[in-house]
């Protein structure tokens, strides 16, 4: 669970995972890149692998010139589809209720001396 919560986690997880949910079939790397917006081909390659090693993605390459590479969910990533869109819904129901916080403005208030009176 610890190990699958920290991928999650990490800053492009989630948008891979919907965009390979949301594709009507395998997705190329160039595609899915564009889908995703400012992602650098490193973090998405860095992305995929990991989920690629836990089984969640499968990477099909053509012997082609030039290469084609194509990503898609495997049977156990598809299943990912109800707490992912469970989580979306819940996140958009409670999206006024959810604090958005500025962390360079709580670091300054941080560093600002308490004034006692």
């Amino acid at each position: 669970m610890t190990r699958l919560i920290g991928l999650l986690a990490s800053k492009w997880a989630m948008p891979v995972l919907y965009h390979l949910l949301r594709a009507p079939g395998p997705l190329r790397f160039g595609v899915l890149r564009k889908a995703i917006g400012r992602v650098t081909p490193r973090e998405l390659s860095l992305t995929l692998k990991r989920f690629e090693e836990i089984g969640v993605v499968s990477r099909k390459v053509y012997a082609e010139v030039p290469l084609r590479v194509e990503y898609s969910l495997t049977v156990l990533g598809l299943s990912l589809e109800a707490p992912i869109l469970a989580l979306g819904r819940w996140a958009e129901e409670h999206a006024s209720e959810l604090a958005v916080r500025n962390p360079e403005s709580e670091l300054e208030a941080a560093a600002k001396p308490a004034v006692s009176s």
